[in-house]
């Protein structure tokens, strides 16, 4: 824990971090603040579907900036939703309520890995998508100052999301307005930023400080810094209580306790993860983005269990409302692999848009 005299790292004036030259040459140049530019800054939009009334996963496809609809029922893409005005959207989050949905737009391709090396040039800057999750209708938009990996609601309704400098950003956005209403200090090119699964703590992969900044959900106030391990890109909560950090560069996954902040193992993998999570099986399930593949591990001490092939660029996973489905997004094959958790083989193979990445389950 930190001792009283270190620094919050809360500040409630905005303050533009400089972009480290490496982030500028991928990236590019930096999005304006608002509004209406013309061109690529144009303000983002969305061309809305009919009103989705069953369960389903919303799927974002990075390289053609639409996230796909599939029916959790029959397996199959039932709605395209299309965005414009922005390039590769990247992850996707939902409210409490179901009601609306948050896609990150950090303006690069992300499929060939976050750390070093981002596959492709966009607008260079960042922003939040704020979509009504039945219909995919924009809400909201606002463009930020630098990359930002994903945005995600706080417990109480707020809008978390980093931007990647050096040193990193994280910042508080009113739900309604997208203004900032508060901005904290991370790491190095920080990544993810996602809460433990009681949502009274934040953290924060700093890609390039290989640590995770803990702060406290209600009040902004820095808890601790962790160290990691090389090139974490996400910190992924679990109903076990812990949070699974994805080391891209070191191929190995660092376990933290959510509640004590002890780092309780570190779990050599020999390949690349990409996002790991508890299966409703209570096996730890981790993609394999190098070799297209999902593996089992028990979560207790890391020992592989298995794996399932499931598709070039294997990244995210989500589970259905039942727990008898499992959802994986296959970056590089433009596809989602449908895993039956019970006997794990695929059991269908949905084609979506180009380079699929984040995915999000929304039950009804």
């Amino acid at each position: 824990m930190p001792s009283p005299d270190r620094p919050t790292g809360v500040e409630t004036s905005m303050r533009r971090a400089a972009t480290p030259l490496l982030m500028r040459h991928i990236l590019g140049a930096s999005f304006a603040l608002l509004v209406g530019c013309g061109g690529h800054h144009a303000d983002p939009s969305s061309t809305a579907i009919a009103p989705v009334t069953e369960d389903a996963v919303f799927v974002v496809n990075g390289d053609d900036a639409s996230l796909s609809v599939i029916s959790v029922a029959t397996d199959e893409v039932v709605g395209t939703i299309k965005l414009g005005n922005v390039e590769y959207p990247h992850h996707v989050y939902l409210s409490s309520d179901g009601e609306t949905m948050l896609v990150a737009v950090p303006g690069a391709d992300l499929s060939g890995g976050h750390s070093g090396g981002h596959g492709g040039h966009g607008d260079g800057g960042g922003a939040v998508v704020v979509l009504d999750a039945s219909t995919g209708a924009l809400k909201a938009a606002r463009r930020l100052d630098a990359p930002n990996h994903n945005a995600i609601y706080a417990q109480d309704g707020s809008i978390w999301t980093t931007q990647i400098a050096s040193p990193g950003e994280v910042l508080i956005l009113d739900p309604a307005t997208l203004s900032t209403t508060s901005m904290l200090v991370a790491g190095n090119d920080p990544a993810e930023v996602t809460f433990s699964s009681a949502g009274t703590r934040a953290f924060v992969a700093n890609t390039a400080s290989d640590s995770v900044s803990v702060f406290d959900a209600a009040s902004g106030a820095l808890i601790d810094t962790i160290a990691v391990g090389v090139g974490p890109v996400g910190a992924w909560p679990a109903a076990d209580g812990n949070m699974y950090v994805d080391n891209e560069t070191g191929k190995s996954l660092t376990v933290i306790d959510a509640a004590t902040l002890v780092v309780e193992q570190t779990i050599a993998l020999g390949f690349t993860p990409a996002v790991a999570a508890i299966a409703p099986n209570g096996e730890l399930w981790v993609t394999d983005t190098d070799n297209g593949k999902l593996v089992f591990l028990r979560a207790s001490d890391g020992m592989k269990l298995g794996e399932l092939a499931t598709g070039a660029g294997a990244h995210a996973i989500a589970f259905s409302g039942d727990g008898a489905k499992a959802y994986v997004t296959n970056q590089l094959a433009n596809s989602v692999a449908v895993v039956d958790i019970a006997s794990k083989i695929v059991s269908e193979t949905v084609t979506v848009g180009a380079k699929p990445n984040g995915i999000v389950f929304r039950g009804r």
